[in-house]
């Protein structure tokens, strides 16, 4: 039996706040679990499975967290593979459910990456699984790996600066849109190619921001979602992948999206030419182009052209990332959690002045660890 239509997000919250050195991660994600319940309707009590990672919290976080919520939950998931983590969480939370292991979720994050000052990006790689001893000796950084596959997409097809200058110009202009966003002033293609080079081709506004953040979601069952005052958005289809070196095999452009996206799109009966919206994880502007082409929204080498001339505009052809993003939003490490959270606004209807027109579909796509190297992919489709 498939998943489609077995769960609903009934409940979202985004924690308002993009630098709070006067608090906790487990306090943001305290404070964002309420908020989410609150909009669903639902009190603590009721939450019998629960979702989440993060960073630092150890190989026991999430029960540190349960400590901290004061929650015995029947069904725990504490799967890690960075920003697509709670992007796989609700397929996780969604399969849980519909075997009956529990009945209401609570998937949350919250970190404060800003207040600790770190070094998302740009610090060298890490060294605690044992593949990166083949890296870290060498000093690569998270953005200089994005960075070669911005090349050699530029090298093999053609792509040039100003078409991945367009990605960082929509998103912000987005931010624009939405009065929580970290960076809200409007830039040009030319701020773009202005900006310092971080690693070539990549230059500053091509790179996500860093800030403190949190939020949190609510999942359960079909014949709950229908009996609660929100309007359930339902999860039709999932899918989760991994990229990885192949044994030497390695193809920078091939990204876990497009297993991931195929699977998802497959398992919700549902075609590209029917989705409205797509929250694409933006780590860089590249990881926006390289997906959209993995997960078939146009062919390979076509992404340059397919990025450009408004195309990603909430009142474009296809809508992407319209709450601001990472580019311009908020990125507290992962990010994963607010691509759904602004999804389930915009099939509300909740969405401002970037609301989308008729959001009916919407294809949501985490990506996790770095491409070019390691790295995981989780796509859902949900509808209203």
């Amino acid at each position: 039996m498939g998943l489609a239509r077995q769960a609903a997000i009934v409940g979202v919250y985004e924690h308002p706040t993009r630098f709070a050195p006067n608090k906790t991660a487990f306090q943001l994600m305290a404070e964002s679990a309420r908020g989410a319940l609150a909009d669903a309707g639902l009190s603590l009590k009721e939450v019998d499975g629960l979702c989440s990672t993060g960073l630092g919290f150890g190989a026991t976080g999430i029960v540190s967290l349960c400590e901290y919520l004061n929650l015995k939950p029947g069904f725990v998931d504490s799967t890690a593979i960075g920003g697509a983590s709670f992007v796989a969480h609700a397929a996780h939370a969604a399969a849980a459910i519909a075997a009956g292991l529990c009945s209401v979720v609570l998937i949350v994050y919250g970190s404060t990456a800003a207040s600790q000052r770190l070094a998302i990006g740009t610090a060298g790689i890490g060294s605690a699984d044992p593949a990166d001893q083949y890296e870290t000796p060498f000093g690569p950084t998270t953005v200089a790996s994005y960075a070669l596959v911005a090349a050699r997409h530029m090298h093999e097809y053609g792509t040039t600066a100003e078409q991945l200058a367009e990605i960082a110009v929509t998103t912000r202009m987005h931010a624009g849109l939405n009065p929580q966003a970290k960076y809200r002033e409007p830039i040009t293609v030319e701020d773009v190619l202005a900006s310092r080079t971080i690693a070539s081709p990549l230059r500053l506004l091509d790179c996500c921001i860093i800030s403190d953040g949190a939020g949190a979601f609510v999942m359960t069952s079909a014949e709950r979602a229908r009996e609660l005052r929100r309007r359930p958005i339902w999860l039709l289809g999932a899918g989760e992948a991994v990229g990885h070196g192949e044994g030497g095999l390695r193809d920078y452009l091939e990204t876990a999206a497009a297993q991931s996206g195929r699977a998802a799109l497959a398992r919700a009966g549902v075609a590209h030419r029917e989705i409205d919206l797509a929250m694409i994880y933006d780590s860089f502007t590249i990881t926006v182009l390289v997906t959209l082409e993995n997960l078939g929204f146009c062919r390979r080498g076509e992404g340059g052209s397919f990025v450009s001339g408004g195309r990603l505009r909430f009142d474009g052809a296809l809508p992407v990332n319209t709450d601001g993003g990472g580019l311009s939003s908020n990125h507290p490490g992962m990010r994963g959690v607010f691509l759904v959270i602004e999804a389930v606004r915009q099939l509300r209807g909740e969405a401002g002045p970037a609301q989308v027109r008729d959001c009916r579909i919407a294809l949501v796509h985490g990506t996790g660890g770095t491409l070019g190297l390691r790295h995981s992919g989780a796509t859902l489709v949900l509808a209203n």
